[in-house]
């Protein structure tokens, strides 16, 4: 735990909100624990553990889809509804960035770039090929991108790298 500790929990971060995301991670290293004993000496113990955080994660999703929560109205539509639930500092934006994102692309971006996982790994847990998750981490790495861009305006001339 202590040197997976903090990939797990970013892991389910990327898919839950941080009440949620603490759970998730708890309760893999539960999962984990209980499973280690059959565990092959030849496995990578990082990936093992992402693969069983991100289950956790979305074994949470799926219960909450299956309830319903009553409210006495409808609220109106708007635009900023799902960040509005969110508090406001730059690295919950990130973490609500990367929940937007399109099923492939989140996984592909949380596997490689929070858990650091190498792109075989990641093809191995996503059940894809090497060049099918290198593609969803980049267009995933792109929107982000594009969506922070768009929000913050043009890069100021003295925070570009190079020059």
């Amino acid at each position: 735990m202590t040197d997976y500790g903090q990939v797990v929990l970013r892991v389910c971060r990327a898919l839950l909100p941080i009440h949620d995301a603490e759970d998730a991670a708890a309760d893999a290293f539960l999962a984990a624990l209980e499973a280690y004993p059959r565990l092959r000496p030849d496995s990578d113990l990082k990936a093992w553990l992402v693969t069983i955080a991100h289950r956790k994660a979305v074994d949470i999703l799926r219960r909450r889809s299956r309830h319903a929560v009553p409210v006495p109205e409808l609220p109106e539509p708007s635009r900023g509804a799902a960040s509005a639930a969110e508090p406001a500092l730059p690295e919950e934006q990130l973490w609500i960035a990367v929940r937007d994102l399109p099923s492939k692309q989140r996984h592909a971006v949380v596997y490689h770039y929070v858990a650091d996982l190498a792109y075989a790994d990641v093809a191995a847990i996503m059940g894809t090929s090497e060049a099918a998750a290198r593609r969803n981490a980049a267009d995933g790495i792109r929107a982000l991108r594009r969506r922070y861009l768009a929000a913050s305006g043009p890069v100021p001339q003295s925070s570009r790298t190079g020059r």
